[in-house]
């Protein structure tokens, strides 16, 4: 692993963490960091719509607490310059580009969901870059369900907007009251950067990469039996935008993957439970 020098971090939460950016063939890409350098960097890679705002602190923080940890906006998201890609792959040839551009050769990806296909990507497509994969709330291409993203989701969207309530309420979470708690727990936390917030996303960059979102899940399956690092697989129970048997595909077809399932749990399973997922990604990401 290589790496050019960075500005270190004067902050130990990702709250105050303040925003960066990196330009590549003349795109700019907002990034924030986090944690100890030295060692292989864990890059975030999070979901549709998503600017850095949209990361959960309490799991970056937890997981800065041993690894430097680097949040990336996709290209024509938040701070970042450029039109939003429009397939997965363009977003995985980004995710490459701005990691070696921060003068990375070797780090750990953690994709939620949309970043979950792009982690896939990128792990297939430069496999010597990738040390240990996590994918959580994710599928692969051609997964069942994926490409129907959109039609689950402007109902519920729209139900959001009825009832004054962010639609990752009833997107990420379950119905019961564990859920509902959860998701007013999680919805707190990412409240709690009060200065330098990213920007939010545009419609027309939202619908392109439901355009990404819905050609992966009609794409030709690939062959995940080549993706021969560690791998950790994670998700709620109830996943109803990327279906949980989705993550379960993925564990079989990985070699060395490992499959963890919150029970009472949707899409945002990670965030209900995210301290025993920080407590498992650490140990799994231990040299």
């Amino acid at each position: 692993m290589t790496h050019t020098p960075l500005p270190t971090a004067s902050t130990s939460h990702y709250r105050d963490a303040p925003n960066r950016f990196v330009t590549v063939d003349k795109i700019r890409f907002a990034y924030r960091e986090l944690g100890p350098r030295g060692g292989t960097p864990l890059v975030l890679v999070n979901h549709w719509g998503a600017v850095l705002d949209n990361f959960d602190p309490r799991i970056v923080d937890g997981l800065a607490a041993a690894h430097h940890v680097i949040a990336l906006d996709y290209r024509g998201i938040g701070l970042s310059g450029g039109s939003a890609p429009m397939t997965v792959g363009e977003m995985a040839h980004d995710m490459q580009a701005v990691i070696g551009k921060l003068g990375f050769t070797k780090v750990d990806l953690l994709g939620f969901s949309l970043g979950g296909f792009v982690a896939q990507d990128v792990a297939l497509n430069a496999p010597g870059l990738v040390r240990k994969l996590i994918l959580t709330g994710t599928g692969p291409a051609g997964g069942v369900g994926i490409d129907r993203v959109g039609a689950i989701s402007w109902p519920l969207i729209l139900k959001g907007l009825l009832t004054a309530r962010d639609p990752k309420t009833y997107l990420f979470f379950t119905a019961t009251a564990n859920g509902r708690r959860a998701a007013k727990d999680f919805l707190a936390r990412l409240q709690e950067r009060k200065a330098d917030r990213d920007k939010a996303p545009t419609p027309r960059a939202f619908l392109r990469q439901l355009a990404a979102i819905k050609a992966w899940g009609r794409q030709i399956p690939q062959d995940l039996g080549r993706i021969g690092i560690p791998v950790l697989v994670a998700n709620g129970d109830k996943d109803i935008m990327v279906p949980t048997a989705n993550s379960r595909d993925m564990a079989q077809r990985i070699p060395n993957a490992e499959l963890v399932i919150y029970p009472d749990a949707g899409h945002g399973g990670i965030f209900q439970y995210h301290r025993e997922f920080v407590s498992k990604a650490l140990d799994f990401l231990a040299d």
